[in-house]
């Protein structure tokens, strides 16, 4: 294959690697493969031959999948995939800053932490600015809450 080729399929494995890593759910699986494409086609745009851009990729690509490797072991013993999102205000204290009514008409909000969600009660009770709530399920862009007094 032409030298003037390879320069464009360094650079498309890059594009294409580092979108998957972006796009497909895990733990820094692809990126290394990413880095790896990404500077054998520095080496390609700078005039190295087809085999000396596969010895970089695959050097960069195994050099980087061990550097990454502590990272990935400490994100996967954390462990607990709702601490991201909107999922992780489950369970979380926070008050009433606006009225939640029983009206479907009308949408109360509430404040969790720096954050300020609409929410409605979990069985459709009026709560008050000021009341302590609980965050019990997050539907959408709204919070369902429940008051922390409540025996629910």
């Amino acid at each position: 294959m032409d030298p003037e080729v390879w320069r464009w399929v360094w650079l498309a494995a890059a594009a294409a690697f580092i979108v998957g890593e972006i796009t497909v759910a895990g733990t820094f699986f692809l990126l290394p493969f990413g880095l790896g494409a990404a500077v054998a086609a520095v080496f390609a745009f700078s005039g190295a031959g087809s085999a000396t851009g596969l010895f970089i990729f695959v050097a960069v690509s195994l050099v980087a999948s061990v550097a990454v490797r502590p990272i990935v072991r400490r994100l996967d013993a954390t462990g607990d995939p709702i601490s991201v999102g909107a999922e992780r205000l489950i369970g979380q204290a926070g008050v009433v800053i606006s009225d939640l009514s029983a009206g479907a008409d009308r949408m109360g909000a509430v404040r969790v932490g720096r954050e300020e969600w609409h929410a409605e009660s979990v069985d459709g009770v009026d709560l008050p600015v000021g009341t302590a709530i609980e965050v019990t399920d997050i539907m959408g862009t709204r919070a369902i809450v429940r008051p922390v007094d409540s025996e629910s």
